[in-house]
């Protein structure tokens, strides 16, 4: 008998599907930030958006058992990820807030683009990596003058987020143990002791401001839950080349976003440089990989059920 519920629709829907929720919610909750900054500091909100996203992990899937059933190496991977998180929430948010929003996505997939394009030599990925190149310099020449430290921030965020790529796909992946939600929610539940330094005093206010408390929690469940279990649920079941593919999305998702709910509305060079990020992102392909590689990346029998 076919199974049903919740899992098997999950079980059963496309990858693709996983990356579009994702693809929306990972611009639609920072934007809904900004909205927030007139009421709370950037660093108050990027702390509310990681501890309000830890609360409903914890809730969810009680990930200080996680620790418990990891080797060594698996609790590095969630350390280092866990600091990577709150380091890039916390850069992101700074610069969102002296950035156009699209500007800041554009930027965020540069580090991602030239390491790619640089370790697989072909004519398709240079054309890539000089489209990359292109269009971050005219983003970043269009804004140079009047944002240094917005770029600053958004340049640092965007190496970060090269990395949180690295270790969200290894714990989907290969991290044993757990299934990657189940390392997510462990990461984010330690990532709040990483930013509580810097976002301590910043968040407080919200403590009696019941509205910025609710519209902070609302930015923590659009912006790291909801984004990051898809994340998940799509690294688990799709290949690196087709996820590079699907970043180019990404980009034009948040500059329709900056345009839809914070009335950001591009110049004529602004858009140009998200069209060359996004078509560098489209052209580049990663070598193929041997069929012993291929087969060592499978999720295991039961990990996408596990998470779900």
């Amino acid at each position: 008998m076919p199974r049903t519920g919740p899992r098997a629709v999950l079980a059963a829907a496309p990858p693709w599907t996983y990356f579009l929720g994702s693809a929306v919610f990972h611009y639609l909750g920072p934007a809904f930030a900004v909205l927030l900054f007139t009421r709370l500091s950037p660093l108050g909100v990027a702390a509310l958006r990681i501890w309000s996203a830890a609360l409903v992990f914890a809730i969810w899937r009680r990930p200080w058992r996680i620790p418990a059933r990891l080797d060594a190496e698996g609790r590095r991977t969630i350390i280092a990820w866990s600091a990577v998180l709150a380091a890039m929430n916390v850069c992101f948010y700074l610069a969102i807030a002296r950035v156009p929003l699209g500007t800041v996505a554009a930027i965020e997939f540069l580090p991602v683009i030239v390491l790619a394009a640089l370790g697989a030599r072909t004519a398709r990925n240079l054309v890539a990596l000089v489209a990359a190149v292109g269009g971050v310099y005219v983003l970043t020449g269009v804004r140079l003058a009047g944002e240094p430290v917005g770029l600053m921030f958004a340049f640092a965020n965007a190496v970060l987020f090269a990395a949180y790529i690295v270790l969200a796909h290894r714990t989907a992946r290969r991290l044993r143990g757990v299934g990657g939600i189940d390392g997510l929610a462990a990461a984010m539940l330690l990532a709040c002791a990483f930013v509580a330094p810097v976002g301590v005093w910043q968040a407080a206010p919200a403590v009696i401001d019941p509205v910025t408390l609710a519209a902070g929690i609302g930015v923590g469940i659009c912006s790291s839950v909801i984004p990051y279990v898809c994340d998940q649920l799509a690294m688990a079941r799709m290949a690196r080349s087709t996820y590079a593919l699907l970043v180019a999305l990404l980009p034009a998702t948040a500059t329709v976003i900056g345009i839809a709910v914070l009335r950001q509305f591009p110049s004529f060079a602004e858009a140009a440089g998200v069209g060359f990020v996004v078509l560098s992102v489209a052209l580049h392909r990663e070598p193929a990989a041997s069929p012993a590689a291929a087969t060592a990346t499978l999720p295991k029998e039961g990990e996408i059920e596990c998470d779900t």
